[in-house]
């Protein structure tokens, strides 16, 4: 399966899913053909604590990223997401659109694993205040972590897709470990 990267305008994700999945849907209807493939955008789950209150939002992974899963990008599907209201490219560009491939690949389908919508991880904490990731996420990722804030219960993990590197908060559960033993 393959996976094709689209940038929309960020924070405008949700408002572009539903213009390209009813344009979409009124094409196979219109047509009578069905389109194989599906558009992907995974997010996170976060606490958010505001005036005390701690409320939980989902966020993008990926910011201004969707993605979209079939064999291959057909000519209609391309049209069809690219008129819509939002739409800014494709990667690499709207003349040469790759499949994701590689480290990229592998990070997508890592979290799509736990599903579009990805939950907290379980944690401690080894000598040194190391981080030891036990479930969730986040699991696998230890290496890319930069900055962990054990109050708000947040990791910040820095991501690379297409050579392009950002950070982004994802929660963890922190476990207390018992006196006299190690996680490894």
């Amino acid at each position: 399966m393959n996976y094709y990267s689209m940038q929309v305008i960020t924070r405008q994700e949700k408002r572009f899913m539903q213009l390209a999945e009813n344009a979409i849907a009124q094409f196979e209807k219109e047509q009578g053909v069905e389109i194989t493939g599906k558009l992907l955008w995974p997010r996170r789950s976060l606490k958010i604590r505001k005036r005390g209150k701690t409320t939980q939002e989902q966020a993008p992974i990926f910011p201004g990223y969707l993605f979209w899963q079939a064999e291959s990008l057909e000519p209609e599907v391309y049209w069809l997401l690219k008129r819509n209201s939002g739409f800014i490219r494709f990667l690499k560009s709207n003349y040469d659109i790759e499949p994701l491939t590689g480290a990229s690949k592998e990070l997508l389908v890592h979290f799509l694993n736990y599903g579009e919508v990805v939950g907290t991880s379980t944690v401690t904490f080894g000598t040194g205040d190391r981080i030891v990731v036990l479930s969730g996420p986040m699991k696998g990722l230890e290496g890319n972590i930069r900055k962990v804030n054990k109050r708000k219960g947040r990791a910040k993990i820095e991501l690379m897709l297409y050579e392009q590197s950002f950070l982004i908060d994802f929660a963890f559960d922190g476990i207390k470990k018992a006196e006299g033993k190690e996680h490894e």
